[in-house]
């Protein structure tokens, strides 16, 4: 019993180690968002509203690109694990070929994003468009499109690092893309040392540029630190590799289709709730905007998960794999719960930074409550994905994201706001409650499935996992 308890005391602290560099690193990435909305909210509520159809669009896109790099990180961690850092190199550089290509196709589609902006607009009662608004969504995404390269380059890396068990260079390039990207905000939105205001558009152009920075910070980092020395990218560099690439896919796919359906799941709720005016758009943005910050916590947890899991699995520990598991989930949870607390306290105070208008807080005050609500299941089902992953148990993954979400969660949540089957219609909120039912259930079923896969053979699961 007594060993048990310094087991989890010892486990917890390593992985706490691994993720709490992680948690400010999201935070500060989280940050870069939260800073467009605060500041480009100042100018008017039509740039906020731009900026939320603009993410609507962007980081579904962008996020099925991470995803599938992050198929770097399970891989890596198990060849560290079995003591073939040797094969590291070759992986990153084929990483980086996949990001290339991704990076292209990203590119093309969000160039000709203002076909779906300009529909979206069309929806909308004559008396609420606004082509002032889709203007500036179609020109932020025209900006932003350019950070693209730099910011999956930079995934590479951190990938690379934080599967070798280095946090830290993340979290650092983190904040000097954030501390970079308030700067240019300031100028270029408002207009500062003679350039011209551009509103929301300027943040599309700082963000860029911030992405740019963070992945030559992270470049510079790998080729000089003592800790990665041994692996020499530069030495590796090597045409595309279409096994190593396959293997890649064939991991990383599933796991940025389930990212895909989560965020595609408040990204097409704010496409839906878009028609019914900047008002409810920018509530819905600023609700959104303050839980991805409270997601960052339990994120960092799914990338130490995963970490721990790898490597546990390349030394051929089955039950430190399982450990390590329950561990992340009981920090997750208690990390949810003082998140949840803190949303309730404070729903106003928070809203109030984001904007001075009352029918935005009023709707944003509504949808925050719906936040807290759902803390815990959406810390549970991320944290179970990240343990799936680093099993490489995958598909699974994409299969319950996709019928939770999708088949569940988006049903039920237009139900609620447009329709009044089940009650009178609601508006935004109706969409939140469909979260909350969609990740609960994500959470319910991805657990289900770690439990059964820990209760299989140690030869299956090693075989798994290879």
């Amino acid at each position: 019993m007594i060993k048990d308890i310094q087991k989890n005391i010892t486990e917890s602290k390593i992985l706490l180690k691994l993720a709490v560099p992680v948690i400010f690193a999201q935070l500060a990435q989280t940050g870069m968002g939260a800073a467009d909305s605060i500041m480009a909210g100042r100018v008017s509520t039509s740039d906020l509203a731009a900026i939320a159809a603009g993410n609507a669009i962007w980081w579904p896109l962008i996020l099925l690109a991470q995803g599938t790099l992050l198929a770097l990180m399970p891989t890596i961690a198990q060849l560290n694990g079995a003591g073939r850092r040797h094969k590291v190199a070759a992986n990153t550089i084929q990483g980086f070929w996949l990001a290339a290509f991704m990076s292209l196709i990203v590119m093309v589609l969000l160039a000709n994003s203002d076909y779906l902006i300009l529909y979206l607009e069309s929806l909308k009662p004559e008396h609420l468009r606004n082509l002032k608004t889709a203007q500036i969504g179609i020109d932020f995404l025209d900006a932003l499109k350019w950070g693209v390269p730099g910011y999956l380059f930079y995934i590479v890396l951190r990938a690379q690092n934080e599967a070798l068990s280095i946090t830290m260079p993340s979290m650092i390039t983190a904040f000097i893309g954030l501390s970079i990207n308030i700067p240019l905000n300031y100028i270029l939105i408002y207009g500062k040392f003679g350039l011209p205001a551009l509103g929301a558009v300027g943040c599309g152009y700082a963000t860029a540029a911030a992405f740019w920075v963070m992945f030559i910070m992270m470049a510079i980092y790998n080729r000089m630190a003592w800790r990665v020395r041994d692996i020499n990218i530069l030495s590796a560099i090597s045409w595309p590799d279409i096994k190593i690439i396959y293997k890649l896919i064939k991991i990383g796919l599933p796991i940025a289709m389930a990212i895909f359906f989560e965020v595609t799941l408040f990204t097409a709720v704010t496409l839906m709730i878009y028609p019914m005016g900047d008002g409810p758009t920018a509530a819905h943005l600023v609700a959104l905007n303050f839980s991805s910050l409270c997601f960052v916590l339990p994120l960092s947890l799914n990338a130490a998960a995963t970490i721990r899991i790898g490597h546990s699995l390349g030394e051929k520990r089955i039950d430190k794999a399982k450990r390590s598991a329950y561990i992340a989930l009981f920090w997750g949870v208690c990390l949810a719960i003082m998140t949840g607390i803190v949303t309730l306290l404070f729903k106003e105070e928070i809203i109030r930074i984001y904007t001075s208008e009352p029918i935005v807080i009023s709707l944003a005050m509504q949808l925050l409550l719906l936040a807290a609500i759902y803390q815990i299941s959406d810390a549970i089902q991320v944290i179970g994905s990240g343990i799936l992953r680093g099993y490489k148990d995958t598909k699974v993954v994409f299969f319950a994201t996709f019928a939770s979400y999708w088949l569940v969660g988006l049903p039920s949540g237009y139900l609620l706001a447009v329709t009044d089957v089940i009650v009178p219609q609601m508006g935004p909120s109706g969409f939140w409650w469909g979260f909350i039912v969609g990740l609960t259930l994500s959470a319910v079923l991805l657990m289900s499935r770690m439990k059964w896969l820990q209760k299989q053979p140690i030869e299956f699961i090693l075989e798994k996992a290879r």
